[in-house]
């Protein structure tokens, strides 16, 4: 007992003794709380938050650090569930696969990477890559590039043709039959091995593409492409190694394997039905809205020349709805995490996404709570991140306005601190 005492008082004394930061901030967002308090200083020592007190406290130790957010409004780091890091949309984009090295990838990767991070994205979700997000991740951990904390689904999961078949739209000698290995898969064994070489690969998670997707060289865009087995298999798979499973998907009737099949997070949604929305509240699925990725397509599809002729129609069919049923799955109260597809956009334009949620009847409070505390549990960090309490890790931000009186704010953030390291100012 004596021992532990001492223990306990060196460590302490340490942390008194090692350098803090004090932040002023003049509004802090409560997430749990889902309120605003005003005059708090947050006291961060190392990599985590030692305590938030009310009124501005001041340093006893020359040595601390005093942050004026005094005029600003801070929250904790916000988390996008739905990225891809590896690249950017454009008219090129097609060609990319045959002429960029992965080096080529990877350097980009790290621009978009830190463009996110200075976007006040600490934590992000990789739905989909060739790879190279898996190193990323490692070297964002290790402290080599800047970027934000990354759980990465490595390489999405297909059937032969699917949305992430790889080899879409390529001449004959050039499909070749990808299997497993390549993230396809056509049965309930091909399913589970896929999922493991994901895990052998260094992913956190896993992606599959439950309907057609609007960007793939595919005529349809919403087509159920999973049996209900194979999705099963796929989930009960990730389980074993720790794993969640999210889902793209765009039609009603695939939505709707994938919940049954065991996903956690159904991805854009855009076809879905009420029967679907009660489906997902009944077996706690979450509902991952992406309405910038839906807008920016659309936009883009009107560009003559900038996707291939089979992608506009799909574009402009699909891109629109995706406000509106967010709108109609928030009313019913489906489970809501924040993610964008930022990707399809530009990296650093996340942030855009608040607007139209609020847009859609989504008070701005509740948007902050679903890119904070609902992400940080899917993520099983609830106990880490999302929030500015004691103990947590120093993942905060803050934006020049009330994002509660000015939702257009959260597009241009002032202050990002991650693990403790102000990263801008």
């Amino acid at each position: 007992m004596k021992i532990l005492l001492t223990t306990f008082t060196l460590l302490f004394t340490f942390l008194l003794s090692a350098q803090s930061t004090y932040l002023h901030c003049g509004k802090l967002i409560d997430t749990k709380k889902g309120e605003i308090q005003k005059e708090m200083t947050i006291i961060v020592t190392d990599d985590k938050i030692l305590d938030v007190k009310s009124g501005y406290i001041n340093p006893k130790s020359a040595e601390d650090q005093v942050i004026d957010l005094k005029s600003k409004t801070v929250m904790p780091g916000l988390i996008d569930m739905h990225v891809h890091l590896e690249g950017e949309m454009n008219p090129k984009r097609y060609i990319q696969p045959f002429v960029l090295n992965d080096a080529d990838i990877a350097y980009n990767a790290q621009v978009y990477a830190k463009s996110t991070l200075m976007a006040g994205f600490t934590t992000v979700r990789d739905l989909g890559g060739t790879g190279v997000n898996v190193s990323l991740r490692n070297a964002i951990n290790q402290g080599k590039v800047i970027g934000p904390r990354i759980f990465t689904s490595e390489k999405s999961l297909a059937t032969t043709g699917g949305h992430a078949d790889p080899t879409n739209g390529r001449r004959k000698e050039l499909m070749g039959n990808p299997g497993p290995k390549d993230g396809v898969i056509n049965s309930i064994e091909e399913a589970r091995k896929a999922v493991r070489q994901r895990y052998k690969n260094g992913a956190d998670l896993i992606k599959i593409t439950a309907t057609g997707g609007v960007l793939s060289v595919a005529k349809n865009g919403q087509n159920p492409q999973f049996t209900v087995e194979e999705i099963k298999a796929i989930t009960e798979t990730a389980k074993d190694y720790g794993m969640h499973v999210a889902a793209h998907a765009h039609g009603d009737e695939g939505m709707q394997r994938a919940i049954l099949g065991g996903v956690k997070t159904i991805e854009h949604g855009t076809m879905m039905s009420e029967k679907t929305m009660d489906l997902m509240k009944k077996h706690d699925v979450y509902y991952v809205p992406t309405i910038t990725a839906g807008k920016s397509v659309e936009e883009n599809a009107k560009i003559k020349g900038y996707f291939p002729d089979i992608i506009v129609p799909k574009a402009l069919a699909i891109g629109p709805k995706i406000q509106s049923t967010f709108g109609k799955a928030y009313n019913k109260g489906v489970g809501i995490a924040f993610g964008t597809d930022a990707g399809v956009f530009n990296h650093g334009e996340n942030g855009k996404e608040f607007g139209y949620m609020v847009e859609a009847g989504m008070p701005a409070l509740e948007a902050i709570q679903s890119a904070t505390i609902t992400n940080a549990k899917l993520l099983n960090m609830e106990n880490e991140i999302g929030q500015i309490t004691t103990g947590f890790i120093a993942d905060i931000v803050a934006t020049d306005d009330d994002p509660t009186e000015n939702i257009k704010t959260m597009e241009n953030i002032y202050f990002v601190m991650k693990d403790g390291k102000v990263i801008k100012n």
